[in-house]
């Protein structure tokens, strides 16, 4: 099944592209979803037209992932939390953790661009992927230390 992409979806492309999808994720999810429309005449047509406002759209959102990534780039988060004697963690830290210690710093990203395959259950360093934009990532280093308690 051809399909005209409304969005950028990192897994199959950018806004405007032609892809070719099996026919239950295009219909399914993709056409409901709004994400997409089908590949016809009359569509291809109209995406011809659109193609000059999408590459502006897509530089300056190129731009800005890049502005970001290069803020955040080789960043060091400190968090804290409870931990046991021998290093594991009461609970664990996650991508919507990390995604809060980031706000603190005004930088506002989405839980989903932090890509952590497992979250951390123990103490110490781990490098994270962080997903910027349409194929711009980079690398931050979360720091789990045990909370100090106040005496």
């Amino acid at each position: 099944m051809e399909l005209i992409l409304k969005e950028t979806i990192s897994s199959l492309g950018r806004e405007g592209d032609v892809i070719t999808v099996k026919a239950g994720y295009g219909r399914n999810y993709l056409l409901p979803q709004g994400k997409a429309l089908l590949a016809n005449r009359e569509n291809l047509a109209i995406a011809e037209q659109n193609k000059a406002a999408i590459a502006v759209r897509h530089e300056k959102e190129q731009k800005i992932a890049e502005k970001i990534a290069k803020r955040i780039s080789g960043l060091d988060i400190v968090i804290e939390q409870l931990a046991g004697d021998d290093e594991r963690l009461f609970g664990s830290v996650t991508n919507a953790d990390i995604c809060d210690k980031l706000a603190e710093l005004n930088i506002k990203l989405d839980k989903k661009q932090i890509v952590l395959p497992d979250p951390i259950k123990t103490l110490g360093e781990t490098k994270v992927q962080v997903k910027v934009g349409y194929q711009v990532s980079t690398e931050i280093t979360v720091k789990v230390n045990p909370l100090q308690k106040e005496e």
